[in-house]
């Protein structure tokens, strides 16, 4: 069922990618801000609504994870882009995705099958995206900057980790 309120919260977070990674890659801080916050209220709502309305399946959060993926990575690749973080998160961020998304054969209709650490890094991936966009908003970019790359560097470590623990376990039981 594609036409449900949870569906329409992840496609306003869809929409929302491409002129937020503009925004972010032309410093217009506020805008990018203000769809950003769209993007995480968004987030936030629509596995509520989908359970509310009895509308959860497998593809709704298939597709709830890849807009996700899809909004972050051009995000950091927007920020990565203006010298703020490493280019090499984006890029992982997406090989993160793609191999949870087959190991967890969410692409034959089943259920994504997550890890503590995998979870963590999909919020940390926004909170690393957030940081210079809502401080540098607030005229405290300055400040940040050095401590984003940091923290940016620490999720390229913990999501290299966390696909490595992802291949072992598939491994194990093959």
């Amino acid at each position: 069922m594609w036409t449900t309120w949870a569906n329409l919260l992840t496609l306003i977070r869809l929409l929302a990618a491409v002129p937020c990674a503009l925004a972010v890659r032309q410093e217009q801080w506020y805008f990018a801000a203000t769809l950003l916050t769209l993007a995480i209220v968004t987030d936030l709502l629509d596995g509520p609504v989908a359970r509310r309305f009895k509308h959860e399946t497998p593809l709704g959060g298939l597709l709830d994870h890849a807009t996700d993926a899809v909004f972050i990575t051009l995000v950091l690749s927007a920020l990565a882009a203006n010298a703020f973080i490493t280019s090499l998160l984006p890029i992982l961020v997406i090989a993160a995705f793609l191999q949870y998304t087959l190991d967890s054969a969410a692409l034959r209709g089943r259920r994504l099958r997550s890890s503590w650490l995998g979870r963590s890094n999909g919020i940390a991936y926004f909170v690393v995206g957030g940081i210079p966009i809502y401080a540098t908003a607030l005229g405290l970019g300055g400040l940040v900057q050095p401590l984003t790359a940091v923290f940016a560097w620490v999720l390229v470590l913990t999501t290299l980790v966390s696909m490595t623990e992802r291949l072992w376990v598939w491994l194990s039981t093959r």
